[in-house]
């Protein structure tokens, strides 16, 4: 696998979630994950985040995604229904050593946070070429 989330609580807290009835508790940014060709594109929901709030930062291979969503409560207002929730958001993702970390691109749209990772060169398939007893070449992908 090329792509992997690090987040290995978070089903716990869907689950404590459901049965806690707790909808006030901020959940982790959704996303979404495929391959694309030879490239890995990733999307996260942040609707309501300005886009320079997010940050982004790799580490040894690891992603991590920032981003912060003010609050709308003004003073002196009373909430009735507060389910939107506010503050910093984090996500990791650890990148697996096939994909180039170094040529990441990202895009911020309608809410959504697009990141594009590149395979790496050197986990491609590549042809090699072998020589037949005969002079002949012929390929054969690795």
């Amino acid at each position: 696998m090329m792509l992997m989330r690090t987040d290995p609580f978070r089903e716990f807290d869907r689950i404590t979630q459901r049965m806690l009835g707790d909808v006030a508790r901020p959940v982790a940014m959704p996303m979404d994950a495929y391959r694309d060709g030879d490239t890995f594109i990733v999307h996260f929901d942040l609707p309501g985040v300005r886009a320079d709030s997010i940050d982004l930062e790799i580490e040894r291979n690891v992603l991590t995604v920032k981003a912060e969503r003010a609050d709308t409560a003004e003073k002196g207002r009373e909430m009735v229904v507060a389910e939107r929730p506010s503050g910093t958001f984090s996500r990791e993702l650890f990148l697996g050593e096939s994909l180039d970390a170094d040529n990441i691109s990202a895009e911020y749209v309608d809410g959504v946070l697009t990141l594009r990772v590149p395979v790496a060169e050197q986990a491609k398939p590549r042809k090699i070429s072998i020589s037949e007893g005969d002079g002949q070449a012929r390929e054969i992908k690795a």
